[in-house]
C-alpha cells in the first residue's frame, strides 16, 4: 500500500481485526490501490480499479513470505497484483501441498494457461467467465458450458458464481454439474459479494477440510447473501458473531 492515507487506514483497519501485517509494505513508490465505484438502484456495480501500489508487489515480497505461504491451509490469488506474482505464489503453495483458490478478477483474456492446472479450485462469476472463456453466461446451461471448457484447460473444480442464482460448480471427479442455489434476498449493494463468497469458501476450507463441497459453497452462498444486504466492500462483511450458529 501507499505511504498515504488510504495506506495508513488500510493498515490500521488490518490490525483492528487481527489480521496480521506482517508482510504489508508501504512505499512512496505509488499511491494505494483504489477502486471507484457506482451502485445502481437495483444494488448493481460497476467498478473502475486503480492498482497502483498493488502492482510493486515482486518476486522479492513472496521470498520473503516463503514460509508463511508454504506452511498455510489455503492459498487464495487473484489478479489485482500482477499475474506473474500470483502465478507464483500459486506454484509455491502447490509445491508445499497447500490448497490453492484462483478468483480471476480483473478478468483477462491472455490468462496465462498455468493458471488453470496450479489452481485446485478455480471461482470466477459471469463477467470473468465471459472474458476467458468467450461464453456469455446468460443462465446455468451457458456457466455448465464454460465450467467443462476451464476442465479442459486443466482446472479441477471450477465454480462458476451467478449472483442471485448462487453457483454452478463442477470437477473432474465429479463432472455432472451441480447448481447450489442461494437464498432470497434484496440486494442493497453487491459490490464486494465475489470476495465475501471466496473469503468464506477459503475459511471452510481451511477450517472445515472434511466437509463436502456442495455444503461449503451453500454456506458461502449465505454469507455472500448477507454482504449484499448492507452497502459498502468490506462495510457490508458480517462478523462471525453476527451470522448463524450452524455455519460452524
Amino acid at each position: 500500500v501507499g505511504k498515504d492515507s488510504f495506506g495508513n487506514d488500510y493498515v490500521e483497519n488490518l490490525k483492528k481485526n487481527g489480521i496480521s501485517t506482517a508482510f504489508v509494505g508501504q512505499t512512496t513508490d505509488a499511491a494505494t490501490g483504489t477502486a471507484s465505484i457506482i451502485v445502481n438502484s437495483e444494488g448493481q456495480n460497476v467498478i473502475v480499479i486503480v492498482p497502483g501500489a498493488n502492482l510493486l508487489l515482486n518476486f522479492e515480497d513472496l521470498k520473503r513470505a516463503s514460509d508463511v505461504i508454504c506452511k498455510a491451509k489455503v492459498v487464495v490469488c487473484q489478479l489485482e497484483i500482477t499475474p506473474a506474482v500470483s502465478l507464483e505464489a500459486l506454484k509455491m503453495a502447490r509445491a508445499s501441498g497447500v490448497k490453492t483458490l484462483f478468483n480471476p478478477a480483473p478478468a483477462l483474456a491472455d490468462l496465462d494457461p498455468q493458471f488453470y492446472t496450479h489452481s485446485d479450485i478455480f471461482c470466477c462469476n459471469e463477467t470473468e467467465a465471459e472474458i476467458l472463456t468467450g461464453i456469455p453466461v446468460g443462465n446455468l446451461e451457458d456457466a455448465e458450458k464454460v465450467g467443462r471448457m476451464l476442465l479442459e484447460r486443466g482446472c479441477k473444480l471450477v465454480i462458476v458464481t451467478l449472483g442471485a442464482e448462487g453457483c454452478m460448480m463442477i470437477s473432474v471427479e465429479e463432472p455432472i454439474p451441480k447448481h447450489v442455489p442461494a437464498g432470497k434476498v434484496r440486494a442493497v449493494d453487491t459490490t464486494g459479494a465475489g470476495d465475501s463468497f471466496v473469503g468464506a469458501l477459503a475459511f471452510y476450507l481451511a477450517y472445515y477440510p472434511k466437509l463436502p463441497m456442495e455444503e461449503m459453497i451453500r454456506k458461502s452462498n449465505y454469507v455472500a447473501s448477507v454482504s449484499v444486504q448492507a452497502s459498502g466492500t468490506q462495510s457490508s462483511y458480517p462478523y462471525r458473531k453476527d451470522l448463524p450458529q450452524d455455519l460452524f
